[in-house]
């Protein structure tokens, strides 16, 4: 009777079964880290006095969050990295050009249902997406997974999010993911592994699937899945060759808590400052913006990108506010260019820059001054989050940020 959580921990842990609440040390499939925490990953590695790491073949080090480096410090940061890849001969390097690490993982096949996924970045959950545990641990546990390709657990209970009903016009996975952590709360799901499933999600797309997963940890959760279907068999089997196992969850289990979500009359929602939870209606929120940000690895999809230049297509930015478009891979950047949604970007005003964060961990390109409001299709709205600590960031969708960067303040795309 175990859960998705439980089977995949049990098989990295090489027992029979684990229960909710069991200590375990468990295998790990594939460990990520990048250009910002990576280097306290790397010195705290050779503080310990590690040699080798475990297995060149199962690190990921994708660059992304600060990149091409905007201050010594990064450039540091970036020579730094760079040195451990070659020293160590790490086969799976992306430098600045690639994208937003959780984009590229699954993109380039790092994810397999059934592994387990650490990555020294809190969105690591969006890899649940595929039936993966995937989980955000810190820098300092990271260097113990670079020297032994193992971390302890405590085996998480469950929060199975039960979402029914036809989404309206407008309406998408990132208006669900938000009413549910409004709903919750930011420690509804406090260390649970959160399911979504149902038939709203068996209905969604993978990509409209990452952004329930990715968004897990705003409501506490240790990891968010999405049982493997069709989709996702279809969706790894074009980026990956490698044997994996398909792992689904007993609805008998005892750790399991079923939460019914019905969204047939949601309408687009608005995460305001300064907390993710603080979720109202989009027809309830009225506000000048100065900055619209499109991107992130919640919302920085070619979807994403399709949705917004629908609305976009014909019409010009409001003159008091500016956007910024930043696609979340290579890959997403190149087949926006071939569909033509850049030039939609670039002639509403938009400007568009090369795959990487961007503002949303407010240390790089983009970031607002004091007073300035910001509408972000990221993960995290709070205080300072993208630039000055006196400015505010409000959460959407990618259609209700397009439309709101033509009228200059939050409105609903219709």
């Amino acid at each position: 009777m175990p859960t998705m959580s439980e089977k995949i921990l049990a098989r990295a842990s090489g027992k029979e079964t684990v229960e909710a609440g069991d200590i375990i040390i468990a295998n790990i499939d594939i460990a990520m880290t990048h250009d910002l925490t990576g280097p306290l990953s790397v010195e705290s590695f050779e503080k310990i006095g590690a040699e080798t790491v475990w297995d060149s073949s199962k690190i990921v080090i994708p660059f992304d969050h600060q990149v091409p480096a905007d201050s010594i410090d990064s450039a540091n940061n970036h020579i730094l990295m760079r040195k451990f890849v070659k020293k160590h001969n790490i086969k799976h390097f992306y430098d600045v050009n690639a994208g937003v690490c959780h984009q590229i993982l699954p993109e380039k096949g790092h994810v397999l249902p059934g592994e387990v996924i650490v990555g020294a970045d809190s969105h690591t959950c969006t890899h649940g997406v595929l039936g993966a545990f995937a989980t955000g641990i810190g820098s300092t546990d990271m260097a113990m997974v670079f020297a032994e390709g193992n971390l302890w657990f405590k085996v998480p209970e469950t929060n199975r999010f039960n979402i029914t009903g036809d989404l309206k016009e407008n309406v998408y996975a990132k208006d669900v993911i938000l009413h549910i952590i409004g709903k919750m709360g930011a420690d509804g799901s406090t260390y649970k592994a959160c399911e979504f499933a149902g038939e709203t999600v068996a209905d969604m797309s993978v990509s409209d699937r990452m952004v329930l997963c990715n968004m897990a940890i705003e409501m506490g959760g240790k990891t968010g899945l999405v049982e493997p279907d069709e989709k996702t068999v279809e969706y790894v089997e074009k980026r990956s060759s490698k044997p994996y196992k398909i792992f689904k969850t007993d609805l008998d289990s005892p750790s399991l808590n079923i939460i019914d979500i019905d969204v047939s009359n949601l309408e687009p929602q608005i995460a305001c400052p300064h907390n993710v939870d603080n979720v109202r209606p989009v027809s309830e929120v009225d506000r000048e913006i100065d900055q619209v940000f499109l991107g992130s690895c919640t919302n920085g999809r070619l979807s994403d990108l399709r949705d917004a230049a629908k609305i976009l297509k014909g019409n010009k930015i409001a003159d008091s506010t500016r956007m910024l478009v930043i696609p979340a891979s290579k890959e997403v950047y190149l087949k926006a260019l071939d569909e033509g949604l850049l030039k939609i970007f670039v002639e509403s005003g938009a400007l568009v820059s090369a795959p990487c964060c961007g503002p949303c961990l407010g240390g790089h390109t983009g970031i607002i001054g004091p007073g300035e409001v910001s509408l972000s299709t990221s993960n995290r709205n709070f205080k300072g989050r993208q630039g000055s600590s006196d400015g505010e960031v409000y959460l959407s969708s990618a259609a209700v940020a397009a439309a709101s960067a033509i009228e200059g303040r939050i409105v609903a795309p219709e």
